[in-house]
C-alpha cells in the first residue's frame, strides 16, 4: 500500500496534497500527562530552571525580563499586575484563565505555538522529564534545596 501510495505522489499528485497526508505522523507530540508531571523531580528540575534564571526569578517576587514565577502553578494567567504582558499573553488569559501543570507543560513545550507573537523568547523543552521536573520545582523549588 505504501508503495502505491509514494508511485502516485511521484506522478503528479500535487506536494500540497502529499504534504498535508505526512504531517499527522510528525505533528508535536502530545504534553507530558498528569501522571507524568506529577513524578517530576524538584532537585533535576532546578537543574533545568538554569535555562529560565537569565529571565525569571522563582524564589522572590521581583520582576526581570520576564515575570516572577513564585506560586505560578495555580496562579491566574497574566495576573501580575507590575508586569507589562504582552498582548497575546493577556488575550491568552481569556482563553486560559490560570497556570495549571498541563497548561504550563504546553506552555514550555512551545511557547510561540501556545501563545503566537509571545514576549517570551525561550524556543521550549523538548524532553517530557524536563517538563515534569521544571513543573515540580515550580511548584516547591524549597524542594531543590
Amino acid at each position: 500500500m505504501t508503495r502505491i501510495a509514494f508511485s502516485r505522489i511521484r506522478s503528479g499528485w500535487p506536494l500540497a496534497l502529499a504534504a498535508a497526508l505526512l504531517v499527522p505522523a510528525f505533528a508535536v507530540p502530545p504534553v507530558a500527562g498528569a501522571q507524568e508531571l506529577a513524578a517530576g523531580d524538584a532537585v533535576a528540575g532546578a537543574k533545568v530552571f538554569r535555562k529560565c534564571q537569565a529571565c525569571h526569578l522563582v524564589d522572590v517576587e521581583k520582576n526581570k525580563v520576564g515575570p516572577h514565577l513564585v506560586d505560578i502553578v495555580g496562579r491566574p494567567v497574566a495576573a501580575l499586575e507590575d508586569y507589562q504582558y504582552s498582548t497575546a499573553m493577556t488575550e491568552y488569559a481569556q482563553t486560559q484563565p490560570e497556570w495549571t501543570e498541563e497548561a504550563l507543560a504546553a506552555y514550555l513545550r512551545k511557547p510561540r505555538d501556545v501563545v503566537p507573537k509571545t514576549k517570551m523568547a525561550f524556543a521550549g523543552l523538548k524532553k517530557d522529564e524536563d517538563l515534569a521536573n521544571i513543573i515540580a520545582y515550580l511548584k516547591d523549588p524549597s524542594a531543590a534545596e
